[in-house]
């Protein structure tokens, strides 16, 4: 016959087993939660800074990161960039408008990779806008940074079984001081604008489809 206190020792010690089985299955469960709640909250922060079509930042994140890169005392001399395309309405009109959300995801992509590690964002429509860390940030710098813009633009855009090319106009403009990136932003834009309308005046603007 089993002993009595035998039995029990038994019992007891399995139910610490159970006890602590399900202790540790709870835990695991609140952690699976918690990282779970940390990843919607991520991804929620995500959503409400960057842009839900090309992944950039939106013109909020970008106002606030400019801000941040403009108080650093270590950092470069900066330059601002603003880029329209031209006449971006006839690519919704002709191809549809997920041909023109192509488009702006192959710009976004391209921007974002002639800046490098620099601020890059959709500031809404067919409107980006970033900053540029230069040595200089004088005329010279600024012209050969044009130029290198405007060709990495060029390049025909895959869309479906054909390919487009569709111009823009950019606008560049040191950044003289934290308290000065919105007047930055405005002559960059004045630039832009100007820009745009020489390119218009030389020739009228025009959506070119490759098969």
């Amino acid at each position: 016959m089993p002993d009595p206190m035998t039995v029990a020792s038994g019992i007891s010690a399995a139910g610490a087993l159970l006890s602590a089985w399900q202790l540790r299955r709870r835990a695991l469960r609140a952690e699976s939660e918690l990282e779970l709640l940390q990843a919607e909250l991520a991804a929620e922060r995500h959503a409400a800074s960057h842009d839900p079509l090309t992944g950039l930042p939106n013109r909020r994140a970008f106002f606030r990161l400019a801000a941040a890169l403009l108080t650093d005392p270590v950092g470069q001399p900066l330059v601002a960039v603003v880029l329209d395309l031209d006449d971006f309405k006839q690519i919704n009109d002709r191809f549809g408008h997920a041909a023109g959300d192509q488009v702006l995801v192959s710009v976004a992509q391209r921007l974002a990779a002639f800046a490098g590690n620099n601020l890059v964002a959709r500031l809404g429509g067919d409107e980006f806008a970033g900053l540029l860390a230069s040595p200089t940030a004088d005329r010279r710098w600024i012209e050969h940074a044009t130029r290198r813009l405007y060709e990495a633009l060029a390049a025909p855009i895959p869309l479906g079984g054909r390919s487009i090319r569709v111009t823009a106009s950019v606008g560049l403009a040191p950044v003289h001081g934290p308290a000065h990136l919105t007047d930055a932003l405005c002559r960059a834009d004045a630039a832009m604008y100007e820009a745009k309308t020489l390119g218009a005046a030389r020739a009228p603007r025009q959506l070119v489809a490759e098969h």
